[in-house]
């Protein structure tokens, strides 16, 4: 039922990227990211908030975390996702990426990062119901404001989300991206999971 009404609310912006995706560097070439891209200087000013509980909030006076904290001299593999507790995300797209966590850190990984339009408290309510803290750093985009400016923003209203993000995967070496797949739709999981980035490293 979620994966249908996903792709009822997919489906006036499928209209406008008919073509689909390639498999390669690039899966799309209407996003403001691609392969190339430095991708702190395509977020300017932008933060992301590291999954923690609302104490640890308080605590930190709620900090967040640069981009360049992030990705500077260091390889990250990232994903992104509609939202925190939902089908896909919860069953296929994180699960993808924690069993394959090893390979990645063999690769060379320095960190496997997931992030979603949530705020950190459900991020990480989320990530220790799915037992992947210790794979995987969860972040939260509470405002949309990184996946605007990437322009991997999706509104998912028909699936009572409201405005979310697209489901895609990168790989980006100090800053750079050297890899982008973006689904069709969100309800999709053909070329953002852990098995298909693993085999573009």
């Amino acid at each position: 039922m979620a994966s249908t009404l996903l792709k009822r609310a997919s489906y006036s912006a499928m209209k406008s990227v008919a073509g689909g995706f390639q498999m390669g560097a690039q899966s799309r070439a209407y996003a403001a990211v691609a392969a190339g891209t430095d991708i702190v200087s395509a977020a300017p000013n932008v933060s992301l908030q590291k999954a923690r509980t609302w104490d640890e909030g308080v605590s930190s006076n709620f900090a967040t975390t640069p981009l360049k904290d992030i990705f500077k001299d260091k390889k990250v593999v990232i994903f992104g996702l509609p939202g925190a507790f939902t089908g896909v995300c919860s069953q296929q797209h994180v699960p993808s990426y924690k069993k394959q966590i090893d390979k990645f850190k063999a690769k060379g990984i320095d960190s496997v990062i997931c992030v979603a339009v949530n705020d950190p408290y459900v991020m990480n309510g989320w990530a220790n119901k799915l037992e992947a803290t210790d794979a995987i750093e969860f972040y939260g985009d509470f405002d949309g404001s990184f996946h605007k400016s990437l322009e991997l923003s999706k509104d998912l209203s028909g699936a009572l989300l409201g405005p979310r993000s697209q489901r895609w995967s990168a790989y980006v070496v100090d800053g750079k991206v050297k890899v982008l797949n973006v689904e069709e739709v969100p309800s999709d999981f053909k070329v953002s999971g852990g098995d298909v980035i693993l085999g573009q490293i």
